[in-house]
């Protein structure tokens, strides 16, 4: 019998032979390293306290809505509005004559009242104080007007509840060149009427108001002047006698 020839292997099959002869080498990967992170301390937030406060919480009371009652229609009246009344002082009622009667003069001389008019009558003024600002701006003013009322015929004095004495010196201090009455019982201002009730910082009491009068030479009022400014009240006379 023939042998049968054996197939020498081809060079396919020797590769492939030597591949599943030789192992494989296994492929190792590296592994990533992650980094450490750092870890950061968390930020401390203040968490704020509300005071307490002492004081009671206030009740709110709620407010009372009130009932709308119906309104009748108004009346309409025929009759006229009648104006509230205003308490007013009475108006003074002035003299119409000064009656004649002993007075004390500056220099403690007693004379009659008469006596101190002019040719044509007397200027007559009452004031409250010596010395005080309006009287000593009142009686300069007389002063400078004096010599012009005597010239007219009209002769000046002046009257207040100061003493002789006060008026010497209120006379020496200021030159005045007319005479002054010391009424220092006010008979004189009260028979005038100037003595009246005055009012200063809330309180009432009585004082001479500032007045004047224009005396014909028998003593009859021919003009009273009242409510008296002191500045510029003499040349208002000597316009008024011109």
């Amino acid at each position: 019998m023939a042998k049968k020839s054996k197939k020498s292997p081809s060079k396919k099959s020797k590769k492939s032979a030597s591949r599943k002869a030789a192992p494989r080498k296994k492929i190792i990967k590296k592994k990533k390293v992650a980094r450490p992170v750092k870890k950061t301390a968390p930020k401390k937030v203040k968490k704020k306290t509300a005071k307490k406060s002492t004081k009671p919480a206030k009740v709110v009371k709620p407010k009372a809505v009130p009932a709308i009652k119906p309104t009748a229609p108004a009346k309409t009246s025929t009759a006229p509005a009648t104006k509230p009344q205003v308490s007013e002082k009475p108006a003074v009622v002035y003299p119409t004559r000064i009656e004649d009667r002993p007075v004390q003069l500056t220099n403690g001389q007693t004379v009659q009242l008469s006596s101190l008019t002019g040719t044509n009558g007397l200027v007559l003024y009452f004031y409250p104080k010596d010395d005080t600002p309006g009287c000593t701006v009142e009686a300069c003013n007389f002063r400078d007007t004096e010599s012009a009322l005597k010239n007219k015929g009209w002769n000046v004095v002046g009257v207040s509840p100061d003493s002789a004495a006060a008026h010497q010196k209120f006379t020496a201090k200021h030159s005045l060149n007319f005479p002054l009455i010391a009424d220092e019982d006010h008979s004189l201002c009260e028979a005038s009427k100037v003595w009246q009730e005055k009012s200063m910082y809330g309180k009432s009491y009585m004082g001479v108001a500032r007045t004047t009068f224009l005396l014909d030479t028998n003593l009859n009022v021919k003009k009273v002047y009242e409510r008296v400014r002191p500045e510029g009240h003499a040349d208002e006379i000597l316009e008024d006698v011109s």
